[in-house]
């Protein structure tokens, strides 16, 4: 009797689990289309690696929202097989997301000097590429900012997107306008386009690491679960 009452209790806890599992997996989701929405507009200056840490938080969303099927099938058909494997991808995913993090802490300083030579290499033939050209005019206009580290980055001639309205009404500033204007001057961005992007990519990374954390804490009482719910459905078929 007390084996019973165990046994539709931790399948009752595994039930909401599941349920706290799938919508966590929804906010993975959620949160990586957010930030590569928001990272991807400067994707031309950002590596590779940075793009594809939302894009794998997306992949690993879709598959909690699988895993957790998986936990209810097992509930239901009180497998003791299905539950171990259940255990066990929720234990894959803790490793893989706590190998993300531990990169993305190793290599940041490494993100940080290729942002900068990206953005320089760049800045350097935006008269010569329309591709460069456009995702510089809108990173400046977007994160209102100029240069890579300030206005004198433009050595050959600081473009109109350096430079923003006087006030609401005026007409848009010219290339002539911006490059004879002077750091300081109220129509010129004074900050560089490289702390304004490392700081939207930092938003991004602390993003990520806090959803991590939080899905972290809910696999671990998920295995902790699993075992407890598999291991009574083992005793209880031995006693038969």
């Amino acid at each position: 009797m007390i084996e019973m009452c165990e046994l539709g209790m931790v399948k009752y806890l595994l039930f909401v689990f599941n349920f706290l599992f799938a919508v966590s997996g929804l906010g993975l989701i959620i949160a990586g289309s957010v930030i590569l929405s928001d990272v991807g507009d400067f994707s031309r200056f950002m590596e590779t690696r940075i793009i594809a840490m939302p894009i794998l938080l997306i992949i690993v969303g879709i598959i909690v929202f699988l895993v957790a099927a998986l936990g209810c099938l097992g509930a239901i058909k009180e497998s003791y097989y299905a539950l171990m494997a259940f255990a066990l991808c929720l234990l894959i995913i803790f490793v893989v997301e706590l190998a993300v993090g531990i990169a993305a802490a190793v290599y940041k300083g490494e993100f940080q000097v290729l942002l900068k030579e990206n953005l320089k290499e760049s800045l350097d033939v935006y008269y010569d590429s329309k591709v460069d050209r456009i995702a510089w005019d809108n990173m400046q206009i977007n994160l209102e900012c100029c240069g890579v580290d300030g206005p004198e980055d433009w050595s050959g001639g600081r473009p109109f997107s350096c430079c923003h309205r006087t006030k609401k009404g005026a007409p848009p500033p010219t290339n002539m306008h911006c490059n004879s204007s002077e750091r300081g001057d109220e129509i010129v961005y004074s900050d560089g386009c490289f702390d304004k992007l490392q700081e939207k990519a930092n938003t991004g990374a602390k993003t990520l690491t806090g959803v991590g954390i939080g899905i972290a804490f809910v696999e671990i009482i998920g295995v902790m679960l699993a075992c407890w719910l598999a291991n009574a459905i083992k005793k209880r078929d031995e006693m038969k």
